[in-house]
């Protein structure tokens, strides 16, 4: 990176938002009426690059599909800032917004389709204030069992091409400096199963799946480090009448250190094992999601994001997160994940936001922008 002590900083130097409310609202709803569930961007990958190519810029859609595209100009650091496309909604989602009071809702509009207006709105009007070498990146597969794929990819083919990475997603003074690490498995318990009446005590898949979930509940989870266990799906069995064959479900394990995670993995698949073979049934484990725990030399972009919130009238406060930035940490890069909208319900149908946020958010990222460009 550069050191470019004597550049102005969102400090010294007032920052005026580029871009109307009204023009921010515009793009929200085009990019939120937009489908894209995990594995199916395409379609508002393709919204997102039409956009960019009206602004003038020359984006790229890679081999997984993420879009890309490079700002002419800027100074200092390579910048690369990435919003997420896709969301934890079907294809057939209802994603129209609607007004209700000062709010808007739909499901996704805050995440991420805020963050992705907000690339959109900069990308049409950008600030004739200092900033950095910025490329954009709309990524693909940053929910659920995408486990970042969109970004490890850009990570493996492009990690050198830059010095910092920003995620913009999550709410309006929120910095994510640290990185949540997650190991997600599917869990399939098999059995010979047969009539409940005539082949019983036939083995139950949905007997052992119930005892493994009991004794999940039991396993001991750190505090300190934070740590989380949560079994988030079932499925199994086929008639009240049945004894199960086949039953599954989910299981994330979380925490903020790699040793204790790993040492999580280990006891939670010990008790699945047990009730196994304790019921005589098969067992399939399968892992289906591991998102990195990453430390990463990102004091001095914390730092800057704290000045360019404070410049922009936001209390700053950091936390720790699982988004597109674990990829970058991973990948040795110092990151940050950076929200830029006041909102609530995200994950839920309910989902809403405060349109009047989106320019604070806005004006925000500008003052980021500009501390960067003196990194």
């Amino acid at each position: 990176m550069s050191d470019l002590g004597a550049q102005p900083s969102a400090e010294n130097q007032s920052v005026e938002p580029g871009v109307s409310l009204e023009r921010l609202t515009e793009l929200l709803r085009r990019i939120c009426e937009t489908p894209a569930p995990t594995f199916a961007e395409a379609e508002r990958g393709a919204l997102i690059a039409s956009l960019w190519r009206e602004a003038g810029l020359e984006p790229e859609t890679d081999a997984v599909g993420n879009v890309l595209a490079a700002l002419p100009g800027g100074q200092g650091p390579r910048v690369l800032v990435a919003a997420h496309l896709d969301t934890v909604f079907a294809a057939d989602t209802d994603l129209r917004v609607r007004a209700e009071g000062a709010r808007l809702l739909a499901p996704g509009i805050g995440d991420n389709s805020a963050s992705l207006a907000l690339l959109c709105a900069y990308a049409e009007r950008p600030t004739d204030a200092p900033r950095p070498r910025l490329t954009l990146a709309a990524t693909v597969g940053e929910e659920g069992l995408g486990d970042l794929y969109g970004m490890r990819a850009l990570m493996e083919a492009r990690a050198r091409d830059f010095d910092l990475m920003v995620a913009l997603d999550g709410h309006l003074g929120t910095v994510v400096d640290r990185a949540v690490g997650s190991k997600r498995f599917e869990i399939m318990f098999r059995a010979l199963g047969g009539h409940s009446w005539g082949d019983y005590p036939s083995p139950s898949a949905v007997h052992a799946l119930g005892d493994a979930i009991h004794a999940l509940t039991r396993t001991p989870v750190p505090r300190e480090p934070r740590s989380s266990l949560n079994v988030g799906q079932v499925a199994g069995g086929s008639s009240v009448n049945a004894i199960a064959e086949r039953a599954n479900f989910n299981l994330d394990l979380r925490s903020l250190e790699r040793e204790t995670l790993e040492g999580l993995e280990r006891e939670a698949l010990r008790r699945v094992r047990r009730v196994a073979r304790q019921h005589g049934v098969e067992l399939d484990v399968r892992p289906v999601g591991d998102r990195p725990v990453a430390p990463s030399a990102n004091e001095a972009l914390v730092r800057a994001a704290r000045r360019a919130l404070e410049s922009a009238g936001v209390q700053a406060r950091t936390a720790a997160s699982s988004t597109d930035a674990n990829a970058a940490m991973a990948a040795g890069l110092p990151a940050i994940c950076f929200g830029v909208y006041r909102g609530g319900d995200a994950h839920r149908a309910s989902e809403w936001l405060e349109p009047a946020s989106l320019l604070e958010g806005y004006r925000a990222f500008e003052a980021l922008l500009l501390e960067l460009s003196a990194l």
